[in-house]
């Protein structure tokens, strides 16, 4: 290895060096020496790791996408649920019903008597039978 003793010898050698990889690197003599053949199941390791990683986060942002539409759908349904049992409970009032009758014309008359406890004794119900 050669000393360089100044700042600018040294960052020139660096980049010689740098540029010196790169070339060997495209032109394919990187490849064939056998210190990269040796690493090869290693780097063959870290480049499925990496795709695993890609992949993985691919997934969780098509779960996050699946979780706010579920919520929006959700959102959206307790509104309907909500505005559907409001209108069921104005729709369901005594006074509302007796309207929709007598305007339909059916014939039936609201009853102002309370109605009556029809009391029954078990022989009496035992003789019907």
């Amino acid at each position: 290895m050669r000393v360089v003793k100044n700042k600018a010898g040294a960052k020139k050698a660096k980049k010689q060096g740098f540029f010196k990889s790169l070339v060997g690197l495209v032109n394919g003599n990187a490849l064939a020496r056998e210190e990269f053949v040796v690493h090869l199941p290693y780097m063959m390791f870290l480049a499925l790791i990496a795709l695993v990683y890609i992949i993985n986060g691919y997934w969780a942002e098509s779960a996050v996408r699946n979780i706010n539409r579920s919520s929006i759908e959700l959102k959206e349904m307790r509104s309907e649920c909500i505005t559907t049992k409001s209108d069921l409970m104005y729709i369901s009032k005594q006074s509302k019903i007796a309207g929709i009758v007598e305007e339909r014309g059916l014939g039936l008359k609201e009853s102002y008597t309370p109605p009556k406890k029809i009391v029954v004794k078990s022989q009496e119900y035992s003789a019907v039978e």
